[in-house]
């Protein structure tokens, strides 16, 4: 079988059209919506290398997936008590970020955020939201907080 592949411009224009026409309809609301974005993509190609349920650990599995599948060509991250700061240089997805900054729309979805997030959230239970996502001279400036707990109603 045929292993068929599509212009990498074709498809972030139509995640663009697709994450602003989620905005037009919810407004900044929408980006609480995007955060399980890369979901199935985690599982088959992330979680599998995770060994342990060290924060750095997570972060540098993440790293090394996304620069191996050529998804990203940097990742770094800092961290510092509950906050991670993250920047991507390279990401494919970069010219959907952009984009929305030009229609004067905050980027909604990272997909390396998102799977860093989801990988913290799996392996050690505690809830984190990605808080901002800043684009400069094509790099992605990310911030990340990991909460001490879930929220409960007792």
């Amino acid at each position: 079988m045929h292993k068929k592949t599509i212009p990498l411009e074709y498809a972030n224009s139509l995640i663009y059209e697709l994450e602003k026409a989620f905005y037009d309809e919810r407004g900044k609301g929408a980006r609480f919506r995007m955060t399980t974005l890369g979901r199935e993509f985690f599982r088959k190609s992330v979680l599998p290398a995770i060994q342990s349920p060290d924060v750095d650990h997570i972060l540098d599995v993440v790293r090394q997936v996304l620069v191996s599948q050529g998804i990203v060509a940097e990742v770094s991250f800092s961290r510092e008590e509950r906050l991670i700061r993250v920047q991507i240089a390279g990401c494919i997805h970069c010219p959907v970020e952009e984009h929305m900054l030009a229609c004067g729309v905050e980027p909604l979805a990272c997909l390396p955020a998102n799977l860093m997030v989801l990988g913290i959230e799996e392996k050690l239970d505690l809830p984190v939201e990605l808080a901002e996502i800043r684009v400069e001279n094509g790099v992605c400036n990310l911030l990340l907080i990991v909460f001490d707990h879930r929220p409960s109603l007792d």
